[in-house]
């Protein structure tokens, strides 16, 4: 099979959460233990770093791996969605795995795996742990695919576990209250294995310490540890951060939301130094200034057009767009334009109702089964007094965007990752 036809082998042969939703979704590590024992536990060859939480997993994932690969080591990172090659899932020093291997393993191994009908995801991991063993990586960031206690990736015993933050999402899978789903999130905390959580409240942070008192894990908050005490947002994009521990530290993720994030990872670096991992400030000052370079990570408020200014995110939940609509209230423009869609298994009317009211909006869907058709998402806008026209794709919604902005506007493309997806695989 070439590449092409392997994906399209892998996207129509095995259940798909991306694809289709809900029955996707398998509860049970059987078929990942299965598959592991089968590669002989490669998951084993090397260090591991759990990252799980509702939202900022892929900023400190991605983040923490740029931060280790400067300080030499060759990391492996493990992260999705992808947006726009499945190759981004996987990636060792944040070089993507070769079209080549992608195409062996599946050649070479269905007749192993078709009989257990594994799902998309536990298929990829188990490609995943393989290919970070045969690239003979030092340590590799693995964030969790769905809640955590019974992720795939939870057969993993990392040498640091992060819990960036709860919030809902995915509540017919995890629970409807913050303590469930933190209850499922902390299944990651490993006996005797430290952990960082980045954000907690007074619903979660119980479940987080009963949990790290039942397994014997040192747990640290980092909201507590205060590293940054200032964070300033520059014109340029990015944020300025002041540490007690680093001094001035410049971050080239720009969201509001990556302050946490940023606190998160400069946290969780303090323990794996205390665990004995030679990281330098230097190298901390540079894998935060290079992210994007380093690692490959898009869709961060990721700017791709200065005259308008156009930004693209991938917030799709409430707790995404707590951050993304004060920070979209933050932007200087003419007129305000946002592109928007998003998938049926969301909080859709809570996130439409903290959307600015005096932007004009195209909305659209993007190329996915579980989108919202533009007619629904339209009328739901208007229910809630968003003034807009509907389009039938990405494409067609962003180019009448850009064909109505002066070059003072300010366009936003988001909702959705699957929306990010499509909109980067056509501007870029």
């Amino acid at each position: 099979m070439t590449y092409e036809e392997t994906i399209q082998y892998l996207y129509n042969s095995v259940p798909m959460f991306h694809k289709v939703g809900a029955v996707a979704y398998k509860e049970g590590l059987e078929n990942t233990i299965a598959l592991d024992n089968h590669f002989c536990n490669p998951h084993k060859k090397y260090k591991t770093i759990h990252i799980a939480g509702t939202n900022g997993k892929g900023s400190c994932s991605h983040t923490m791996a740029a931060v280790l690969q400067t300080a030499g080591y060759t990391v492996g990172l493990y992260t999705s969605p992808h947006l726009k090659d499945f190759r981004e899932r996987i990636r060792v020093n944040g070089k993507c795995i070769s079209e080549k291997y992608v195409v062996d393993f599946i050649e070479n191994e269905r007749y192993f795996f078709e009989p257990l009908h594994p799902s998309f995801f536990e298929l990829t991991t188990a490609l995943a742990f393989k290919y970070f063993a045969d690239c003979n990586v030092d340590i590799a960031v693995v964030e969790v695919g769905l809640g955590g206690r019974l992720d795939c990736t939870n057969i993993i015993t990392p040498v640091l576990s992060i819990i960036t933050n709860i919030s809902f999402d995915h509540t017919q899978f995890l629970g409807n209250t913050l303590a469930k789903i933190a209850y499922e999130k902390a299944g990651i905390i490993k006996a005797h294995i430290p952990v960082v959580i980045g954000e907690s409240n007074d619903e979660t942070r119980p479940v987080f310490e009963a949990k790290a008192k039942e397994t014997g894990s040192q747990i640290v908050f980092a909201e507590d540890m205060t590293d940054i005490t200032n964070a300033r947002m520059e014109p340029q994009g990015g944020i300025t951060y002041t540490t007690k521990s680093i001094g001035t530290l410049y971050g080239e993720l720009g969201g509001i939301y990556q302050t946490k994030n940023a606190a998160t990872v400069l946290c969780s670096l303090q323990i794996l130094k205390k665990l004995g991992l030679e990281i330098s400030e230097d190298d901390i000052k540079y894998g935060f200034c290079n992210v994007i370079k380093t690692t490959g990570l898009a869709g961060r408020w990721q700017k791709v057009n200065n005259s308008p200014v156009v930004i693209c995110d991938t917030g799709h939940n409430v707790g995404g767009w707590e951050y993304l609509s004060r920070q979209l209230r933050m932007q200087k423009y003419k007129q305000m334009r946002i592109v928007f869609g998003m998938v049926d298994d969301k909080d859709v009317e809570t996130v439409m109702n903290m959307l600015p009211k005096n932007a004009i909006y195209y909305f659209t869907k993007a190329n996915n089964k579980r989108a919202i058709s533009e007619q629904n998402i339209m009328q739901l806008g208007n229910r809630l007094h968003l003034v807009g026209t509907s389009h039938k794709d990405v494409k067609s919604a962003y180019r009448q965007a850009l064909k109505d902005a002066d070059k003072e506007d300010f366009i936003f493309v988001g909702g959705s990752s699957y929306i990010v997806a499509d909109f980067l695989s056509y501007c870029i």
